[in-house]
């Protein structure tokens, strides 16, 4: 059985992993796009997380290592993915995509917050600080500098509180376990309930789903099952906090794989934007990490 217990990571190289992630996922927008033409949130969630389950089974000789103590944050995972998921998708019916991506953002700022009062963590001034100044650049990016109010933002905002509980979750309960078996664990757990939910609620032709194969293959394989095993991985040796504000970084991922493949062009605001996220990370990281950015200079 392939396990991840015997790999070790330093903080730094764990940030690289989730940075990878957020590269990842910054490349799926346009595979979920594309899927959403042709079917409904539940069923694309359903067939994505199912097929992302599929797809890591043989690494483990498709018998995942759940420990009993460790179930629990499984499942809980598994519906805070389902939750937030669906939610975001349900909120882009009433609001703008731009809005929809600023205020699932603020998951950014509610990981310290969450942390620090019902976790008893003690979070450093400059999380929330970097925190903030990424959510100020996701702003930018996503609204051109101007936000409207609608019933889909509380949809988007109540998604974004499901985003932050699952990244903490995930920092929690894979310290305890196999990354791999967790990851198949809380994507069956989402998958099931999106697929069951369809059956009742959406209308499905198997045509349908022929014409968004592709999407769901990419959705499924790579930003299910290699992205999210990539977070889990990444969050395994590094802080809540620290993967909050490296995977915000998604949007400017999106943002670069639009303009080189899509030729899609930013705006001067958008720009902005995205160097303040990129200041939000540096800062974070150089204000946390001095130990290890001396241990680097030391070994060259």
């Amino acid at each position: 059985m392939f396990r991840t217990q015997s790999i070790s990571l330093n903080r730094l190289e764990a940030d690289v992993v989730l940075l990878l992630t957020a590269a990842i996922w910054g490349g799926g927008f346009a595979a979920q796009r594309i899927a959403a033409q042709h079917l409904g949130p539940l069923m694309i969630n359903g067939l994505r997380f199912l097929l992302a389950a599929a797809f890591l089974m043989p690494l483990v000789h498709f018998r995942p290592k759940i420990p009993k103590a460790s179930l629990p944050g499984v499942i809980l995972a598994g519906l805070c993915l389902t939750l937030a998921s669906n939610l975001q998708q349900l909120g882009l019916r009433y609001t703008t995509a731009g809005n929809a991506g600023f205020i699932t953002s603020l998951y950014v700022i509610l990981v310290p917050f969450f942390l620090s009062v019902f976790w008893r963590e003690s979070i450093r001034w400059y999380s929330f600080l970097a925190a903030a100044i990424a959510v100020a650049g996701m702003f930018l990016i996503n609204t051109g500098g101007m936000l409207q109010i609608s019933i889909g933002d509380l949809y988007e905002l109540a998604g974004a509180v499901f985003w932050a509980l699952h990244v903490i979750i995930i920092g929690i309960t894979v310290r305890q376990m196999d990354v791999l078996s967790f990851s198949i664990g809380q994507f069956a757990f989402c998958g099931i309930v999106n697929l069951l939910s369809s059956l009742f609620i959406e209308t499905t032709q198997t045509s349908d789903i022929l014409l968004a194969k592709w999407a769901l293959l990419y959705a499924g394989i790579i930003s299910g099952g290699i992205g999210y095993t990539l977070q889990a991985f990444g969050q395994k040796f590094s802080p809540s906090s620290d993967a909050a504000l490296i995977l915000s970084l998604e949007a400017v991922f999106a943002a670069l794989f639009g303009y080189f493949f899509l030729k899609e062009m930013s705006t001067a605001t958008q720009i902005l934007g995205y160097a303040l996220m990129m200041i939000a990370i540096l800062f974070a990281q150089l204000m946390r990490s001095g130990k290890t950015w001396r241990a680097v200079e030391h070994s060259n």
